[in-house]
């Protein structure tokens, strides 16, 4: 590309191309994901009661983009884990990590210059596996672009992605945190740089692949170092994501108006039993209170009354037949 040749970066960007990834920046990819597991609320409580299922925990962190795609592509699961050398030196950083003496690995790696760098290099080596996933697909599926994307996803995000996963081994079952149904920064980033690397694998990006590497690189990093010293989480792309879902995916819907005719009616309906249905009550309680009030107070007293009233009769109608005789 002549741009790049006239700013002097096709040395940089084959430069960046043959980078080797093993071992810092892997290492600063294994330290940024257990230190992310710690911050989990629960982990360090689980990493005091089971050792193990930290563990597999922090493995799932680190290598679950890996997992996620073999499984995708029939392959076997723990293939991943058959690097013994990346399996150890992500253990032993998840025990510095998480049982150092004085806690001095994680509060050193917590400082925000150091942790920058830290989160720097682990977006250098998600350009690099967002591209071996496409690369991988396109090796098997070489005309599905959607295979080539979510493949490339999936092993450039897929500890987000199984993290409802991760998170039953921990005893923690929270399925509104589903990465489908509310993408985080990462998620978004990696499926951009899929859809990106995908149509660049097919000729449809008319870019060479070691440019579209440096571009995306220096892109997320640049905005992973700005999110992290402005303390900001709003993604880069919150507009354009607003924009096209007002566009496409809020539009007037045909049955809105009949919805609306239909729940007005059975509003008003309900609202008119109720009042109706308070009046008739009021109405009998005024009822019952009227009654109480002529009723006797008490049924003994009105029946000698009543037996009272009869004596008194009977006497009259005696006397008054004494006088006739």
């Amino acid at each position: 590309m002549d741009l790049f040749e006239v700013l002097h970066l096709d040395e940089l960007s084959h430069g960046l191309a043959n980078l080797s990834m093993f071992p810092y920046f892997d290492m600063a990819h294994y330290v940024v994901s257990v230190m992310a597991l710690r911050e989990q609320p629960g982990a360090l409580q689980v990493s005091r009661v089971s050792p193990l299922a930290c563990w597999f925990s922090s493995m799932l962190f680190c290598f679950g983009g890996a997992v996620l795609s073999a499984i995708m592509l029939a392959e076997p699961a723990v293939a991943p884990l058959s690097n013994s050398t990346s399996v150890l030196l992500a253990s032993i950083i998840w025990y510095l990590v998480f049982y150092c003496p004085m806690d001095l690995v994680y509060c050193s790696a917590a400082l925000l210059p150091l942790r920058l760098v830290l989160s720097g290099m682990k977006e250098v080596t998600r350009t690099w596996k967002v591209l071996g996933g496409v690369t991988q697909a396109h090796g098997k599926y070489k005309d599905s672009l959607l295979v080539m994307i979510a493949i490339g996803w999936a092993k450039g995000a897929g500890g987000g992605l199984i993290s409802n996963f991760e998170q039953l081994v921990r005893g923690v079952w929270k399925p509104e945190t589903n990465e489908l149904l509310k993408m985080s920064y990462p998620t978004k980033i990696t499926l951009i740089g899929a859809v990106l690397f995908a149509l660049q694998q097919t000729h449809y990006l008319p870019l060479q692949k070691h440019h579209l590497m440096l571009v995306y690189t220096v892109f997320t990093v640049v905005n992973k170092s700005r999110m992290m010293l402005t303390g900001s989480s709003t993604s880069p792309f919150a507009a354009i994501e607003s924009a096209v879902y007002k566009t496409l995916f809020t539009g007037c819907s045909p049955y809105a108006a009949l919805t609306d005719e239909v729940n007005k009616p059975c509003i008003d309906k309900s609202t008119t039993n109720t009042s109706t249905s308070t009046a008739a009550k009021n109405k009998d309680s005024s009822e019952n209170g009227a009654a109480g009030k002529h009723a006797p107070v008490s049924p003994v007293k009105g029946q000698s009354e009543s037996l009272k009233a009869k004596d008194e009769s009977e006497k009259a109608e005696t006397t008054s037949c004494k006088k006739t005789d």
